[in-house]
């Protein structure tokens, strides 16, 4: 799949740099994350809550869940 490309303008705002993102470019949400990588910037979209809508995806366990600490001296008698 080709990557989309777009010849924008920038312009200031105050005394920051600004562009406008076209529609086919829009981003989910209100924030982002920017980050610069050499001379490129990337812009991703923070996505909140997806590890909450996928775990309510998810039916009850059938097995009992392992805590792994079986093996491990109880706490009152670990020297500090």
């Amino acid at each position: 799949m080709p990557a989309l490309e777009r010849h924008v303008r920038l312009f200031r705002n105050g005394r920051n740099q600004a562009l406008r993102i076209p529609r086919e470019f829009e981003l989910e949400g209100d924030e982002a994350i920017l980050r610069k990588e050499s001379d490129r910037l990337i812009v991703e979209p923070i996505r909140k809550g997806r590890l909450l809508a996928l775990l309510s995806t998810l039916g009850p366990m059938d097995e009992p869940f392992a805590l792994g600490d079986e093996d491990l001296a109880p706490l009152d008698d670990v020297e500090i």
